[in-house]
Order: structure tokens, then sequence, then C-alpha cells
């Protein structure tokens, strides 16, 4: 096993992972979806409905539930789920989040492109990220 395996079995050891469906309903009940994609990604593929843009390289100043710049309403207790192209750096990220004190920190197992092939909805995109 190489070492980037190692470090995403680890991360993903202590996820409750979220399937398209279960996402969306997690979506719907009030969790956040966070989409970590790179513009470019996003203007080519599109967005889910209601997801949050922050891209990575912001991602725990915004979402640490005791940063100074994290988003308005976010708390230890908050449901996230991070969302990438294909489910692995977002294992990473949401592993992070949970280190930093966002315990309900979980991940879409297959990133967008498993949403937007479950035929779930998806908008033409590319908004601008959350600064």
């Amino acid at each position: 096993m190489s070492a980037i395996d190692a470090v995403l079995e680890q991360a993903r050891s202590g996820l409750d992972r979220a399937g398209p469906s279960r996402a969306q309903e997690l979506q719907k009940a009030g969790a956040l979806l966070v989409d970590i994609r790179p513009f470019a990604n996003r203007q080519a593929e599109g967005e889910i409905p209601g997801a949050v843009i922050v891209e990575r390289i912001h991602l725990e100043w915004r979402l640490a539930p005791d940063s100074e710049w994290r988003l308005p309403g976010v708390t230890a207790d908050s449901t996230v789920v991070v969302l990438c192209n294909e489910g692995y750096s977002s294992s990473l990220a949401a592993a992070d989040l949970q280190r930093l004190g966002l315990r309900n920190a979980t991940d879409l197992e297959g990133g967008f492109r498993a949403w937007a092939a479950a035929g779930l909805p998806v908008q033409t995109g590319g908004s601008p990220a959350v600064p």
C-alpha cells in the first residue's frame, strides 16, 4: 500500500461517508454541503444547488468551529458534507475538519461526479468561492 493510500484509509476510518442520496437527505435536513473543487471544475461540470463553495485552501479557516473566520452558524455540532470531484481529497479534508473540532464532518462518497451520475440536481456553475 502506498503512503497516500494509507493516509486516505486512515482518514476514512473516522468518517461516516455519505453516498449521493444520503448527502441529499442530509442537505434537506440542514446539513451544509461544501464544494472544495477548483473553479475550473465547477465551471465545466456544474454545481450542486445550495452547496457552499469554499476552495480547499480556505477550508479549515472557514469551517473550524473556533475560527474567527468561520462561516456564520458553523458550530462544533454542525453537520458538514465536503465534496470534491471523486471523493478522495474530500475525505482528507473532512478528516482535517474533524481534528479541528467539527465532529459531524464527513464527505460525499464518489464526489460531485457520483452525485451527477445518480441524476441528482446539478446547476451550471462557476460560482465564486466564499472569500
